[in-house]
């Protein structure tokens, strides 16, 4: 099946019982054994499997052309369970980008995680800089975003990967930002591609999901089934019903936030209140070759400088109208945020920076809601 086809059609099917061609949703913590002890529909208890959690692993399994999924409970949640279940014949050194979200910074630094571990960041884009510090000690993991929140560099995931899977070393690759429907890193080599199904594939700002596929079966998707299991950070029921509703309209809705962030872009560029665009569409992006490349298209998020500083970036934010000034991204409003004061004071981001993430609205109109708002 095409991707459209598998959107709507992977991991449903019409309910014997009923006839309903809605999956139901199942909210029951329990289930009931056979009279011999056994259990015949495989369903124990609700943190070990629940049948929405199932339709939507296999249904993600499916958009990335991967072996397997195991979802969580938050973005977060699968982001650490990841970097937990680094198996314990792998080294404690894990490779992570200069510019990558802010979350991840957050969890090395203020939790006993970064502690347990190598940590070594490194600018992806720079494939020298990368082999070097994947050669230069043994290496368990090389963790990849692209493209990165919230500068937008690109990251050339099929030559990384190589490199690292010459070194021993798994990759992981946080495809938030493109989604399946623009990017598939497991088809270029990538071990585990990694979604906060919060965003785009939700889609509508109402859940809370985040999914691991694997290329294949490994000690450390092994992990992962065990992490979910017994640390008990499952998505909820009716969280994986949402989402398994929303990624139906994945296809579509993801090329409406394609076309507006492309031609938003276009027009930011060219303000003279404009210091600089941050969007792989642009033909004068540093990667845009390599996006062209591994992406279908350029994406719905995009980041710009604003003349001045901080204080000139708050003003345009506080004067847009249709644009709501809010932390997340991948709905179908269009949201904006200056990420350096919700990054605090160890933030990497400019200070004249806000990121943009581009909704379904008619793109004229968000057009218009820019021009004044820069005036």
């Amino acid at each position: 099946m095409r991707f459209e086809t598998k959107a709507v059609h992977s991991g449903r099917r019409v309910d014997e019982s009923t006839g309903a061609v809605t999956t139901p949703i199942y909210l029951s913590t329990t289930f009931e054994r056979a009279g011999d002890g056994s259990y015949p529909n495989e369903f124990i208890y609700g943190r070990e499997a629940n049948p929405n959690r199932l339709a939507l692993e296999e249904c993600l399994t499916s958009l990335e052309d991967g072996y397997d999924c195991v979802t969580f409970s938050s973005g977060m949640a699968a982001i650490t369970s990841v970097i937990e279940a680094l198996p314990t014949d792998k080294a404690r050194r894990i490779i992570m980008p200069n510019d990558m979200y802010f979350g991840i910074r957050s969890l090395l630094s203020e939790t006993d995680i970064g502690s347990k571990l190598d940590v070594v960041i490194v600018d992806m884009t720079d494939l020298h800089e990368v082999e070097n510090a994947i050669t230069s000690a043994p290496t368990g993991l090389v963790w990849i975003e692209t493209p990165s929140n919230p500068l937008l560099k690109v990251t050339d995931i099929a030559v990384i990967t190589k490199l690292a899977q010459a070194a021993g070393a798994y990759t992981a690759v946080d495809n938030t930002w493109a989604t399946p429907v623009l990017q598939r890193p497991l088809t270029q080599g990538a071990d585990f591609s990694i979604h906060s199904v919060t965003k785009y594939i939700g889609g509508h700002s109402d859940l809370m999901i985040g999914a691991v596929i694997a290329r294949s079966e490994s000690p450390m998707l092994t992990n992962l089934r065990a992490w979910q299991q017994t640390k008990g950070a499952v998505p909820s029921p009716f969280d994986c019903w949402l989402a398994l509703r929303g990624v139906q309209s994945l296809a579509p809705r993801m090329m409406v936030h394609c076309s507006n962030a492309e031609a938003i872009a276009k027009f930011l560029n060219e303000h003279p209140n404009v210091d600089a665009v941050h969007y792989p569409g642009l033909s004068d992006h540093p990667g845009h070759s390599i996006a062209a490349r591994q992406m279908s298209s350029s994406g719905g998020m995009l980041s710009f400088q604003v003349k001045g500083g901080e204080r000139e970036a708050m003003a345009v934010a506080a004067k847009l109208r249709l644009f709501t000034r809010a932390t997340s991204l991948g709905g179908t409003h269009s949201l904006i945020e200056h990420r350096s004061s919700v990054e605090g004071n160890n933030t990497m981001t400019p200070d004249n920076l806000l990121r943009v993430s581009i909704g379904i609205e008619n793109v004229d109109d968000l057009k218009e809601d820019l021009s004044q708002a820069l005036k």
